[in-house]
């Protein structure tokens, strides 16, 4: 199982079955907060759709494609983040991530988005970790240019978002760079 301390208060640990209620129960808490960026909230509507994502997410783990962990802060958790993808052949990684309402503003993500890219680019010798983010969500573009990711563009109208087109932003770090 991958287990990954970031620091006292925070670790990532693969998401597993038995994490699938809490996941659940923090989704529907923040699901509101949650929709303004991320388009998958009418999709998960009850805990086997969670469950469902594990599911799936642990196999394409295992096969090395992604990363898909919990964050646990303080014991417990509190939101997702890893690598959405992961591309063996040109070595690049994709994080993602999301937290509850609650825990915002706590600089967690800004560690686990450290973390991760730190784990990629020494750990898994990839040679480039990208995050993308919706040109308005100014907090989850923070998160890369805080950590000194170069903004390398824009895709336009890269995602739907439930009534409209959004673009994304692209930051990429690449190995040479990193440390």
């Amino acid at each position: 199982m991958f287990v990954h301390k970031i620091d006292e208060e925070l670790s990532l640990k693969v998401q597993e079955m038995r994490d699938a209620e809490r996941i659940f129960e923090l989704t529907d808490a923040s699901r509101d907060y949650l929709k303004e960026w991320l388009p998958w909230l009418d999709f998960t509507t009850e805990l086997k759709d969670t469950q469902e994502f594990i599911k799936s997410g642990s196999s394409n783990f295992v096969e090395g494609k992604s990363l898909g962990a919990v964050i646990l802060y303080k014991g417990e958790i509190v939101g997702i983040a890893g690598f959405n993808s992961i591309n063996q052949a040109n070595k690049t990684a994709y994080i993602g991530y999301w937290l509850g309402h609650e825990y915002q503003g706590k600089g967690i993500m800004t560690r686990v988005a450290k973390a991760l890219t730190d784990y990629a680019l020494t750990d898994l010798k990839l040679n480039k970790v990208e995050i993308r983010a919706a040109v308005g969500n100014h907090k989850s573009r923070s998160i890369p240019e805080r950590l000194g990711y170069t903004e390398e563009g824009t895709i336009r109208q890269a995602e739907w978002l439930y009534d409209r087109y959004v673009d994304h932003v692209v930051y990429g770090m690449l190995a040479s760079e990193w440390g």
